[in-house]
């Protein structure tokens, strides 16, 4: 077992000890504080870039014992990578160290309400306005919405299909949002631009490459997905076994019956192949073949 998981999972008991957010549905901000102090942040946000492999210990880690702290993680490095991957140095400058610090919560603002997550289907603009862009349209179902202080948002800069998006860092303030009322403690919400202008420096990337930037982020977090899915299934399994353990019928504990203990072994297997197929295509990813991701 990899000693990131080991202590991901231990920060994360830790972390599920900390009182709830002041509202459900919305950004945890004394968690985000909890995550940057204890340097999880400075992992994902390093001057090399995190890797695939990495980025799954440390979700597989913390669903084993905090999926709240785990999703927000994701949320957090999603909608940051863009600017550390595509961003001019001064807009590097101006939000990495505040997200790593956790002062600042930021989002990918991909998803519409028309759309879903194709990029190539994307339905907000962004219009030429002197130097900069004023962009217009909706985002839905975007985690860190509305609160998120800082976005990467993509709209579309021409026609030509998934060759006609942009990438841009959004600043929220102005920008008028709702949240989306959730059972679980995720912070998910709407975001709709009436012409909010962006300066130059607000582009990540090139005019026409935001497929490029959206892909490459989603590639990166995509094996982290199955990780964290992994963390929190052996979450479950451990419950269900402790149950089984101390579950008394018929003068016995339910564990020794064969019906019960199979069900349990195979529970077991499927989370190891699970865990080998995820990590073989984190080591896919992180050795240069992006073609398994797709």
């Amino acid at each position: 077992m990899s000693q990131i998981v080991e202590w991901a999972e231990a920060l994360g008991r830790d972390f599920a000890g900390l009182p709830a957010g002041e509202k459900p549905g919305r950004i945890n901000r004394p968690l985000l504080g909890a995550l940057a102090e204890a340097g999880l942040f400075e992992r994902v946000f390093t001057q090399d870039g995190v890797t695939a492999t990495e980025l799954c210990h440390l979700r597989q880690g913390l669903a084993r014992s905090c999926p709240e702290a785990e999703t927000l993680l994701a949320v957090q490095g999603l909608g940051a990578v863009p600017i550390q991957l595509f961003g001019a140095d001064s807009v590097r400058a101006r939000w990495l160290p505040e997200i790593t610090s956790g002062r600042v919560a930021v989002a990918f603002a991909l998803t519409e309400p028309g759309a879903g997550s194709d990029a190539a289907a994307l339905e907000t603009w962004a219009e030429p306005d002197g130097d900069g862009w004023r962009i217009t349209g909706e985002k839905a179902y975007i985690s860190n919405a509305p609160e998120a202080d800082v976005a990467t948002v993509f709209a579309r800069t021409s026609d030509d299909g998934s060759r006609g998006v942009t990438a841009f860092v959004v600043e929220t303030g102005e920008v008028q949002g709702e949240p989306i009322p959730m059972i679980s403690p995720h912070p998910l919400g709407r975001w709709t631009f009436d012409g909010v202008f962006v300066p130059p420096e607000s582009l990540l990337g090139e005019v026409g490459k935001g497929f490029t930037v959206a892909m490459a982020t989603l590639d990166l977090f995509r094996p982290s997905v199955g990780a964290a899915a992994v963390g929190m299934a052996e979450a479950a399994l451990r419950i269900a076994v402790d149950h089984a353990r101390t579950r008394e019928a018929f003068g016995t504990t339910i564990s020794e019956f064969q019906g019960v203990s199979h069900q349990l072994a195979d529970v077991r297997l499927g989370i190891e192949a699970a865990t080998h197929l995820v990590y073989s295509a984190a080591a896919a990813y992180d050795g240069g073949d992006r073609q398994s991701l797709t």
